[in-house]
């Protein structure tokens, strides 16, 4: 009986053979032939990967395909049964020959053994009998018209619901910005624009309220699909994908949690180190000194060193952890940053290494009066890579640390009794004025000087004795009443020179002076006291 049996499917499978004179061969491995899904009412019922007696798998996909059609519009039991023949698994649909699967159709790539492709094969065609009757059936069809417009009707709902409220929280985040943004003030100057942070917020609203428009459609879509026979495997096609998105996304934070936690036990650990050493910092800025080598004025560049040492450190040994460490977008990152730093990262360490020099060096000091570079002018901020100086004339002048550390410089303010700075000038008066005499009207214009000090008291010295006069230089130390820059100081002084020298009649002739002049060079007593004219603008 086993015999006639495979005698009578032989005979079946030549019929479903096309073109003539076709050779009955076995069936061939799966790896020679492409794969070929039966797909019947839009559902793949079962995948072909040999060929049998000569018919590649494309051929006996279609020919099942025609035999299922057939078999389906007879509308009868649909009652699916399989038996085991040597060439195979038969499957029968009402008790005629549907089609027969080969060892070889079995997805080997996965694991699967004929039986298990046998299962899957009988459960989707058994779905298929169902759907077609659900396809034949008014009432079944009919009810999913009005589930779909139900469905229509409550998107369209939805949409209106979800339009109006992303209007108001415009309007209320409006409002909010509008109440809250002058608050956030650095003296006169407000940090956030009301405009551009509403406009912001309401793009941010915008975007969040179509993406939920979208994800709303997406599931009325896969919804209405999935109402009707035809179009039910589109449907369950996108609600699967929504789900597996999600799925991905939901085992991907889960997985990702262990990791994130240990970053974060990282972080704040070192967040934990640093405030420890905080106090000592805040005790060396308040005291002038805890350590030895920790002064007030290296206090802010050590806490900032220290604060970005350990930041880096905790970076890199958390950055394994954090997700996505793995991915190409890290280390195209790591990469883009690494270019960066070796483009421009000798002209950056080299400006941050004689900053540190400077500070630690203690070579200048925030308050003290220095010339460097052609600059002259009082330090008012001493950063990581640049000084900032406020000259006397009102400029302030930004100098790289590395052309300071590079450069002489003058510092007026460190040998000076208490606070102030050294105020100093010169003038070559000829060998025929005594040179005591010079000396004492140096030291009157210095006592007239508004914000010269009387002690230490002003010097006078003779730096040199040339061919035709004596260069006398006064040194001087200045701390103005007011805020008053050296220039001003220094002005003054020169004003006080020129009238106490005319006032004695002793004429300047610095620096160029050679020989006597037939009249003394001297201002008129009148013009010499008249105030400088004023020009209207």
């Amino acid at each position: 009986m086993a015999r006639l049996t495979s005698i009578l499917l032989s005979l079946i499978s030549l019929l479903m053979m096309t073109g003539p004179g076709a050779a009955a061969v076995a069936a061939e491995p799966a790896a020679s032939a492409r794969e070929a899904p039966v797909v019947v009412f839009n559902r793949t019922v079962a995948t072909f990967r040999a060929s049998f007696l000569g018919t590649p798998p494309d051929d006996r996909a279609r020919r099942t395909r025609q035999t299922l059609s057939e078999l389906l519009g007879r509308a009868g039991a649909g009652e699916v049964s399989t038996h085991a023949e040597p060439q195979g698994m038969v499957i029968r649909l009402d008790g005629a020959f549907a089609m027969i699967l080969l060892p070889e159709d079995a997805d080997r790539l996965r694991g699967e053994t004929l039986e298990a492709a046998t299962a899957r094969t009988v459960e989707a065609l058994r779905q298929v009998v169902s759907e077609t009757r659900e396809g034949r059936d008014r009432m079944f069809l009919l009810r999913g018209l009005a589930l779909a417009a139900a469905a229509t009707v409550a998107l369209a709902l939805l949409t209106l619901a979800v339009l109006r409220v992303r209007r108001r929280l415009r309007a209320k985040a409006h409002a909010l910005i509008g109440a809250r943004a002058d608050r956030l003030r650095i003296g006169d100057a407000q940090l956030l624009h009301p405009a551009k942070v509403a406009e912001v917020v309401g793009a941010c609203i915008t975007l969040s309220a179509w993406l939920l428009l979208l994800l709303l459609s997406y599931q009325w879509l896969s919804f209405v699909l999935e109402r009707f026979p035809y179009t039910r495997p589109w449907g369950e096609q996108l609600q699967a994908y929504l789900l597996g998105v999600a799925y991905s996304l939901g085992t991907g934070v889960l997985g990702a949690l262990p990791d994130l936690l240990v970053a974060v036990l990282i972080f704040m650990l070192a967040r934990s180190a640093i405030g420890l050493v905080s106090p000592l910092f805040d005790r060396a800025g308040q005291h002038g000194g805890a350590l030895g080598w920790l002064d007030a004025d290296t206090v802010r560049p050590t806490r900032a060193v220290f604060t970005i040492g350990v930041w880096l450190f905790a970076i890199v040994m958390a950055y394994p952890y954090l997700p996505g460490a793995g991915s190409e977008a890290f280390k195209g990152m790591s990469v883009l940053v690494g270019l960066m730093l070796t483009v421009g990262g000798a002209s950056l360490v080299s400006q941050g290494a004689s900053g540190l020099i400077l500070m630690y060096s203690r070579t200048l000091r925030v308050g003290e009066y220095v010339r460097a570079a052609d600059h002259e002018g009082t330090v008012t901020e001493m950063g990581m890579f640049t000084t900032r100086i406020r000259t006397g004339m009102g400029e302030e002048v930004t100098l790289p640390n590395a052309l300071l550390l590079g450069t002489v410089t003058k510092n007026y303010s460190r040998s000076v009794v208490g606070r102030g700075y050294v105020v100093d000038t010169t003038l070559t008066i000829g060998y025929d004025t005594p040179w005591r005499e010079v000396e004492s009207m140096m030291l009157e214009a210095a006592r007239r000087t508004t914000g010269v000090l009387a002690a230490p008291a002003p010097r006078v010295f003779q730096t040199a004795l040339s061919d035709f006069y004596i260069e006398y230089r006064l040194v001087c130390q200045a701390v103005p009443g007011e805020p008053r820059p050296r220039a001003e100081v220094l002005t003054m002084l020169h004003q006080h020179l020129l009238d106490v020298f005319n006032e004695r009649g002793v004429q300047i002739m610095s620096p160029h002076y050679i020989s006597d002049p037939a009249e003394p060079k001297l201002v008129a007593r009148p013009a010499a006291s008249d105030a400088p004219a004023r020009q209207d603008s």
